[in-house]
């Protein structure tokens, strides 16, 4: 395979649908055509200030970035909204330009109402991120009261230009990202295969193949999150497209098919590899070579065979049944996706200290404090990016040790973005073209990986403004130096604030995690009991996937070397159950899908089992974590999948539950 054709694959791996692609090239357009547009309108009508220039900068980054309403005039309405909020902030900075300390304690007043504004959802965390940046380049640059008005013409522009990119350059289009998602179902399933024909070649595994099954399974879970993402198979969305159930139906079961298959035949595929032959045929596709392998009789002294040519076989007709139900969807444009569903109802508005926005609010101004107070100590021109990195290591975390994380992440891809910028920045120096260009491929890179790695965002953004500082003429050693020291006061204050105010424990958010994940469970358990079948025991089953998938996020910190924790191996190995478990539950909500109705008395007595389990390990939250644990090897199952299914999903979720807290 060539480098290009290699390169295509791994970007399709992690960004099926190209949504990644679309940020980092919305927001880089953006950018460009706004500074392009401010360009001509200086050239040929009059001269522009740097403000607008940099409110033009900063409000394509946030208009591409923050703005997430899901309609075009929705999202039009947030920008204009957000550009007043930015104007009202420049101005009021360019007003207290004389009183420093004054515009330091309004600044403050400005991080908070920010922050608080997120508790209005969506839209009120793009104004106050537009209000936020806004103040902190007005009280950067400094812009004279007389320069406000020709300023205006920034934002408007950067308005203008992100909504004409975002709605008609480079458009959300749900039928095209589903179909996109859905080839990459089959793409990275392939993966999984050609990964096993490779062994089954070769009749052996190590570890190192394990792991890196494991890595091709994590992949084919996420693009199967993501295809389903775009299917309307929730109630509420159902109620609000009004389409009818059994168009998507067919496409979410063969998706759910292909995903679980997949799961069953690597699992089988590590306690008895099956035949190099029949791996090939499923992967090509090969109707009469697949029943050539899977027609023959077990082996009864060798159960776990038998049981891996029948995974092949179910995986084979997965796929065959998604490739049909895809053709079959595209030749009917989708029609299940012809109008969007409505938003969901707001929330409730709560300006109480239950509600963890608010103290995540004045834990933000707090740690900002802080750090505007240590930065000023050190500079009093550069201080305000000491105090960008405490408030921007709070946005996603949802504990100290996300925070803690996050200020690392932050401070080593500063680090070592501007070791690398500086040495690009001195070999470009006098070539501002390869400047220019090198610097809107970083800002392409960084906010491509904006969602995947806060670090390389970080690292790619040190580059553009070592780039960007040497086409300006001000590149220096001590500047960056100051840039660095600056970006670790921020670091420090917020992860200070993160441990000692309002702290949110990493244990009382993986408590959370486990509740929801035991609470998914015991859904999906009860509509198993009433004979719940079709799509209901399918979303469930989605439920608790996604709740899995939480819990390995809220546990992460659980393994960093600065955690209590000292073990990371316990850490996985305590997430493996859940995996497990997770894996299981989902064949039983599989057979549960199929059938459609009550279960047999002895799958009843089953669930009941494995609901009592399940409430004595829910009562006991993250404990689990700190069990001391031994290494098992996967193997001996010698169980069936494909006979008393249900059953046997069910008892598995209740042992492997049980072997969080082993007996003595």
């Amino acid at each position: 395979m060539r480098f290009p054709s290699r390169l295509a694959d791994r970007l399709l791996a992690h960004d099926p649908a190209l949504s990644r692609v679309r940020m980092g090239a919305r927001v880089t357009l953006t950018i460009l055509g706004s500074v392009a547009c401010l360009a001509a309108f200086h050239a040929a009508i009059m001269p522009l200030p740097p403000i607008a220039y940099g409110l033009a900068i900063i409000l394509s980054i946030e208009g591409g970035v923050a703005v997430r309403d899901r309609l075009p005039g929705d999202q039009l309405k947030t920008r204009l909204l957000g550009c007043l909020a930015s104007l009202a902030s420049v101005a009021t900075a360019a007003l207290l330009e004389d009183y420093r300390i004054v515009s330091d304690v309004v600044f403050l007043c400005v991080i908070l109402a920010a922050t608080l504004a997120r508790i209005y959802g969506p839209r009120g965390f793009a104004i106050g991120m537009f209000a936020f940046t806004s103040y902190f380049i007005g009280a950067y640059l400094r812009p004279q009261l007389a320069e406000l008005p020709l300023a205006a013409v920034g934002p408007l522009v950067a308005v203008i230009m992100g909504h004409v990119i975002r709605t008609y350059v480079l458009r959300d289009d749900r039928k095209r990202d589903l179909l996109h998602a859905l080839v990459a179902v089959q793409g990275r399933s392939d993966d999984v295969l050609a990964k096993l024909e490779l062994l089954a070649a070769a009749g052996r595994w190590t570890e190192a193949d394990r792991t890196e099954l494991r890595r091709r399974e994590e992949r084919l879970k996420d693009v199967v999150l993501m295809a389903e993402s775009y299917l309307p198979v929730s109630q509420e969305e159902r109620e609000g497209k009004g389409a009818d159930d059994d168009v998507a139906t067919p496409v979410a079961m063969a998706i759910f098919d292909v995903h679980l298959a997949a799961e069953s035949a690597l699992v089988l595929s590590l306690e008895s590899l099956p035949p190099a032959g029949l791996v090939e045929a499923v992967l090509n596709g090969d109707d009469a070579r697949v029943r050539y392998y899977t027609g023959e009789p077990g082996d009864e002294d060798h159960p776990p065979q038998s049981e891996s040519l029948r995974a092949f076989a179910w995986l084979h007709e997965a796929r065959r049944s998604l490739v049909k139900e895809v053709e079959k969807a595209r030749q009917e444009g989708f029609a299940f996706l012809a109008s969007l569903p409505q938003p969901p109802k707001p929330a409730a508005i709560d300006f109480s200290f239950k509600n963890p926005q608010v103290r995540a609010a004045l834990q933000i101004t707090l740690a900002s404090g802080i750090a505007m107070v240590f930065g000023l100590m050190l500079s009093r021109d550069r201080w305000f990016w000491s105090v960008l990195t405490a408030f921007l290591i709070f946005t996603n975390t949802k504990s100290r040790g996300d925070t803690a994380i996050r200020a690392i992440q932050r401070s080593i891809g500063t680090l070592l973005g501007i070791t690398i910028g500086l040495g690009l920045a001195t070999l470009l120096a006098g070539h501002p073209l390869p400047a220019m260009g090198l610097a809107a491929t970083g800002v392409f890179l960084a906010f491509y990986y904006l969602q995947a790695s806060y670090a390389m965002m970080s690292f790619f953004i040190s580059i553009v403004l070592c780039l960007i500082y040497g086409l300006i003429g001000q590149l220096t050693f001590d500047l960056l130096r100051l840039r660095i020291e600056e970006t670790l006061i921020g670091a420090a204050a917020g992860t200070a604030v993160a441990f000692l105010i309002f702290s949110a424990p990493t244990r009382s958010t993986v408590d959370l995690a486990l509740a929801r994940w035991y609470g998914s469970l015991r859904e999906l358990l009860e509509a198993g009991r009433a004979g719940g079948g079709g799509m209901q025991a399918i979303e469930l089953s989605r439920k608790l996937d996604a709740a899995y998938r939480e819990l390995t996020v809220a546990a992460r910190p659980l393994g960093s070397s600065w955690s209590l924790v000292t073990k990371p191996g316990r850490i996985r190995q305590t997430l493996a159950i859940f995996l497990a478990s997770t894996y299981w539950a989902r064949v039983f909500a599989r057979n549960l899908a199929l059938t459609g109705k009550t279960p047999e008395p002895e799958v009843l007595e089953a669930i009941e089992t494995t609901l009592k389990t399940a409430e004595r390990a829910a009562g006991r939250g993250s404990e689990c974590f700190s069990m001391p644990r031994q290494a098992r090897r996967a193997g001996g199952r010698h169980l069936p999948i494909f006979r008393h299914g249900s059953r046997l999903g069910v008892e598995m979720v209740g042992n492997l539950l049980d072997r969080l807290y082993p007996q003595p």
